[in-house]
């Protein structure tokens, strides 16, 4: 969840939606974000909604943070009325959530089936970082009903390690994975980056084969992104650390393909069995963000929670929306979105979304092969693996 926040109009005190935005829920998938906003310790990469214990006080406790994000739960409930659909999908996300005890996390859960229900199926996903969880923990989590984890590896060599600031040592995610199957998980993924200053073609190619040996059914796979106000920022703006070379990053990525085609991509950064709340994003459905800094979109509105914690607690100890600011989107910003997400999914965007300069582009772009023939003749607009490395350019284009 990034730290910063848009500007926007003010949220109503209760929260209320327009008439516009409720009519339509129910007939796209409705999913549930959690964020946790504690950690350990700060990653020196790390641009998210963070908190180490020690900043905080007042009503935002770790301790008493399952009970103050329930309240939320409650607010939706109250917000969508009659109108609240089941959930298809819960990501408990951060932060770190699995610093907070299993049993709270179960709560949470609890809360939501409470409050809206969970659909048949559902899929009910939590973060973890691989040095804060056991098997006791994960058997805790899956009995409680969540039914995926993604642990944070992002690489498997110590040097790469102590640079992105992270606390596990190699090989502790590949055990966390075995210990997440031992205890019932059928869903369980590895999140990785590359392009971290220092790292080699031999350090990446090592961490994609030892995430493969631990069998995930999904991996991510991220470019390092080096964010302005963060300790890696600060480095490299000081010419302490180089920043990551692009036609770097475009070959750890032919080599993530490589490595990982077995498990088969569906989005960019994403192979083996499609998360299917982050499909929810990807695809314009609805979901609630709760927890400090969330971000939410139901039927075209979109809105963000205060950031700190401390003003998050308060607003719901006093019964007001936590809610900092608001946008409601028009037809043609959600086209624009639409584009921008759809485009990078394996299926692609139609065509028929595209205006005359972006369909007209789009056939640039199969003469140029980084748009698929086949797929753009059956009405598509799906990415080559070249286009993949080009995706940011071929979108720019596309949305004309």
């Amino acid at each position: 969840m990034p730290s910063a926040l848009p500007d926007g109009e003010p949220v109503p005190a209760d929260g209320a939606l327009p008439t516009s935005a409720l009519s339509g829920l129910g007939t796209r998938p409705f999913g549930l974000y959690v964020h946790v906003p504690f950690c350990a310790s700060r990653c020196g990469y790390c641009d998210f909604n963070t908190y180490l214990g020690a900043e905080l006080g007042g009503g935002a406790l770790q301790a008493s943070y399952a009970a103050t994000a329930t309240a939320e739960l409650r607010q939706v409930r109250r917000v969508l009325g009659d109108a609240a659909p089941v959930v298809d999908t819960v990501f408990v996300g951060g932060g770190t959530p699995t610093l907070l005890p299993a049993d709270d996390l179960v709560a949470l859960l609890q809360a939501v089936r409470d409050e809206l229900g969970l659909a048949p199926g559902a899929e009910v996903t939590t973060e973890a970082n691989p040095d804060s969880v056991d098997e006791r923990y994960l058997a805790t989590l899956r009995e409680g009903g969540f039914t995926r984890v993604s642990f944070g590896m992002q690489s498997a060599v110590t040097s790469v390690l102590q640079v992105l600031e992270r606390t596990h040592t190699p090989g502790r995610p590949e055990q966390a994975v075995k210990e997440a199957f031992a205890a019932g998980f059928e869903q369980v993924s590895l999140d990785l980056i590359y392009g971290t200053p220092g790292e080699s073609d031999d350090d990446w190619r090592a961490s994609l084969e030892h995430a493969l040996s631990a069998a995930p059914t999904h991996v991510s796979a991220y470019a390092l992104i080096v964010e302005d106000g963060t300790r890696l920022g600060r480095q490299v703006a000081r010419g302490l650390l180089p920043a990551p070379d692009d036609d770097v990053l475009a070959d750890r990525y032919l080599l993530a393909e490589q490595a990982l085609s077995g498990l088969g991509w569906y989005e960019v950064s994403n192979w083996g069995e499609p998360c299917r709340h982050n499909l929810g994003y990807w695809r314009g459905g609805d979901w609630w963000g709760v927890g400090p800094g969330a971000h939410s979109h139901v039927g075209g509105v979109r809105w963000w929670n205060v950031k700190h914690p401390r003003a998050y607690a308060d607003r719901l100890a006093a019964g007001l929306s936590p809610g900092a600011g608001r946008e409601v989107l028009s037809a043609e910003d959600r086209r624009v979105e639409q584009v921008l997400l759809e485009v990078r999914l394996r299926d692609g965007l139609p065509l028929e979304v595209l205006r005359p300069q972006g369909r007209a582009a789009a056939a640039r772009f199969v003469r140029e092969g980084l748009l698929d023939g086949d797929a753009h003749a059956a009405g598509r607009a799906a990415l080559t693996l070249r286009g993949r490395l080009l995706a940011d350019a071929v979108v720019r284009d596309l949305v004309d």
